[in-house]
């Protein structure tokens, strides 16, 4: 999207946020510096066969150390707002008790420096990196990991809430349920359904109790969640297939929407899963209190076929020919975004919605220029951006755009072998160059913002 698209830039509020989205384990390293104590994702890399190449967040991309030049690169890109998370270890590195002082400064200093530049800070509370000593303990299947949350949200917003307005309690707690414990491919690496069920609970669960904490230290706080979503749809016009897409849709999406509803959890994925909720009186409506605003992480859309044969939701992502894809495999579909933005509206009544992660993998090389040319990335990007536009114009609250990510980074389970990032790093030596990408989204920040100065005029 280039400043001559002004029917998409149009459909944004003068006040829109432009922003881009990071996580501590993904870029911070420093793993064992000031205090901070393991995660389950340090446990996890270190598990052979677990992460691409053996590879590990201890460096990562060094922000601990170098976090001043990549608020220079926000300032460069010209980003309104910056999502990054809190890391747990970091902070009350035993999960309770001891709150770590040194760490609990990094965040602080972090938030002064982003508000001296202008850019509005979004923190998220939890994004994967449970400590260790909490797994040891039992870890999200347990009910005390959603009160120790509750209270580990407490001391970071008694400590930042004087500044931080917005926040997020959880990042895609899908991925910390069904992939860290039915399926096994991310931390804790369980596959097991009964753990998994419980630990969605209690990540419902600990969000609601966070979302009290946040409010008791911080009255003025806008809080909300940040759920990836997907519309489901069948691969064939078989009975079978359209009940596999209802059931992928209610594992992927009503499972976690309903619940933060006041709906309840679906009661036909209930069944499917066949475990009994740990409900105690009062739980269903803290999960349930109102929130600011919804956080959406879009990447594909999922396509499904009946496979009786498999894992809960019984359903078989089929990969359609002859469409575009990303380095993940990933399905390129713009539609989709649209597609849940209005769902979300519509059917939610969500009065406020931040697209809080969109983004693109591909094999990005430094050319001997020293430039980084990434065409599909910055088309995935426009492509993406004029999907906002529509479902604004059909009525969205759609108040902000969080590209992920600033960085190249660690990739969870592929390690440094996939590159999310609008600007580039080198491993070897944590060389920063912005990508063509990133120039692109730079100019259509600007252009926006020089709409919105006319319209304000």
């Amino acid at each position: 999207m280039t400043e001559h698209r002004v029917d998409d830039l149009a459909a944004f509020p003068a006040d829109f946020l432009w922003g881009v989205a990071t996580s501590a384990y993904q870029i911070e390293g420093a793993a064992g510096d000031e205090g901070r104590a393991p995660s389950i994702w340090d446990t996890f890399c270190r598990t052979p066969g677990k992460v691409a190449n053996g590879d590990t967040g201890d460096v990562a991309c060094d922000h601990y150390h170098r976090w001043r030049e990549d608020i220079a690169l926000m300032r460069e890109l010209g980003v309104t707002a910056y999502r990054f998370s809190v890391a747990w270890p970091r902070v009350v590195p035993l999960g309770d008790g001891r709150v770590n002082r040194a760490g609990l400064d990094f965040y602080d200093r972090l938030v002064d420096a982003l508000l001296e530049v202008g850019v509005t800070p979004f923190p998220t509370l939890y994004h994967w990196d449970l400590p260790q000593a909490l797994q040891d303990r039992g870890g999200w299947p347990s009910r005390d990991t959603a009160e120790r949350f509750g209270e580990y949200a407490a001391v970071v917003a008694g400590a930042l809430g004087d500044r931080v307005r917005d926040w997020a309690t959880l990042n895609e707690p899908l991925c910390s349920a069904w992939i860290g414990h039915l399926q096994g491919d991310m931390a804790p690496g369980l596959t097991d359904l009964t753990a998994a069920v419980r630990a969605s609970y209690h990540l419902h669960l600990g969000h609601g109790r966070a979302v009290a904490a946040i409010r008791a230290a911080a009255p003025e706080a806008r809080v909300g969640i940040v759920n990836n979503l997907s519309p489901c749809e069948p691969a064939t016009d078989r009975e079978a297939d359209r009940a596999a897409a209802v059931r992928a849709d209610g594992h992927g999406n009503r499972w976690w929407l309903d619940p933060l509803h006041g709906r309840g959890y679906p009661q036909d994925m209930v069944e499917l899963y066949g475990v009994e909720l740990p409900t105690r009186t009062g739980d269903l409506a803290a999960i349930a209190a109102p929130l600011d605003w919804l956080g959406l992480n879009y990447y594909f859309r999922t396509v499904v076929a009946d496979d009786p044969t498999g894992a809960p939701p019984y359903a078989r992502q089929v990969y359609l020919p002859g469409v575009p894809r990303t380095a993940m495999d990933w399905e390129v579909h713009p539609g989709g975004l649209e597609t849940m933005l209005m769902r979300l509206t519509e059917e939610y009544g969500a009065r406020r919605i931040l697209v809080t992660e969109n983004g693109s993998a591909y094999p990005d090389t430094v050319g001997p220029d020293d430039q980084v040319d990434d065409p599909e990335r910055a088309a995935y990007l426009s492509a993406h951006l004029a999907a906002c536009a529509r479902a604004v114009r059909r009525g969205a609250p759609l108040a902000g755009y969080f590209a992920w990510s600033l960085l190249d980074n660690f990739e969870w389970a592929y390690g440094y072998e996939k590159r999310f990032g609008l600007v580039h790093v080198d491993y070897g030596t944590q060389r920063r160059t912005v990508k063509a990408s990133g120039r692109r989204y730079a100019e259509t920040v600007a252009a926006h913002q020089r709409r919105a100065q006319r319209v304000l005029r």
